[in-house]
């Protein structure tokens, strides 16, 4: 998988399927953390106290990307 940030997120590459993605902002804070080795819930506590939101709704926003992830494996675990 490659990465190019942009102005609205990051843009990835599948490098085995040649497809292309894009994440917007929190999408790409989501992947860059998990790329760095934190926990899903960890994540989700931070974007909870970063935008004031539910942290269930955190929860499920977090999990959302790396089930989309998955689903274009671009992440297998």
């Amino acid at each position: 998988m490659s990465t190019t940030d942009t102005d609205d997120g990051t843009v990835l590459l599948n490098e085995r399927t040649g497809r292309y993605w894009q994440l917007n902002n929190t999408g790409a804070h989501v992947l860059r953390e998990l790329l760095d080795g934190q926990q899903p819930a960890a994540i989700a506590g931070g974007l909870a106290s970063r935008y004031g939101i539910d942290s269930q709704q955190a929860e499920r926003d977090v999990s959302a990307v790396i089930e989309r992830l998955r689903g274009s494996e671009l992440v297998i675990s």
